[in-house]
């Protein structure tokens, strides 16, 4: 091989070198452990899913290219820019005073949760942040109304569950009720859920949900 090949060889193979070693991050396919089942409060269910099954029967999303079923659990994976969101969503505008029981497990990245009375693309998001955060804030489009500490690291799961009755809401995490108000200036009384997967200003999110479950508050 003459110096001069040698020189491009050597210099490409550095260049592929820099670009894997840039891009590649094992938490991204890291898989997270089983989800625990949590036992439910009884009720007459309106929604549920295990992701036993690949095709997200019931839900509807904006970018179905981000979601996908691994080992029964839903995953849902963003590329690596601040700012990007997409929604998976289920329900309608018959869902009033209800329940929403779900697991979420974050890999890579900050924000998680749920957004609940979903109704014209408007919603009420319920963001369990973690990283240096450690929080959970309650939104009203981009309006916090609400937060409380909420200790949740990466690779580990977390139960939410929120309940709604009217314009009243409580957020429980782990068993423990954080946040609970009336929320009649911002909250509709109607509307359907989403989960959501929003890289914020980290610029990643990898998430893991799993046992959502909508039941009535009769």
């Amino acid at each position: 091989m003459t110096r001069s090949r040698w020189i491009r060889s050597a210099a490409a193979l550095a260049l592929l070198v820099g670009v894997c070693g840039a891009t590649f991050d094992d938490t991204r396919s890291a898989l997270p452990p089983p989800a625990p089942r949590v036992p439910v409060a009884k009720g007459r269910t309106l929604f549920a899913d295990d992701f036993s099954s690949s095709r997200l029967v019931g839900w509807r999303t904006d970018q179905p290219k981000v979601w996908s079923v691994v080992r029964g659990m839903l995953r849902a994976d963003l590329p690596d820019h601040k700012q990007l969101r997409a929604l998976l969503m289920a329900g309608d505008s018959t869902w009033t005073n209800v329940a929403i029981d779900l697991d979420v497990c974050m890999m890579r990245g900050v924000d998680k949760g749920v957004v609940v009375r979903v109704l014209d693309g408007k919603g009420l998001g319920i963001d369990l942040r973690g990283g240096e955060y450690q929080d959970l804030v309650v939104y009203q489009g981009a309006l916090p109304i609400g937060r409380a500490t909420a200790i949740n690291g990466n690779g580990t799961w977390n139960h939410l569950r929120v309940e709604l009755r009217g314009t009243h809401f409580k957020v429980v995490v782990n068993g423990d009720t954080l946040l609970e108000r009336e929320g009649r200036l911002y909250l509709t009384e109607r509307g359907g859920i989403a989960l959501p997967a929003y890289t914020g200003g980290s610029g990643q999110c990898t998430v893991y949900y799993d046992n959502v479950v909508v039941t009535a508050l009769d």
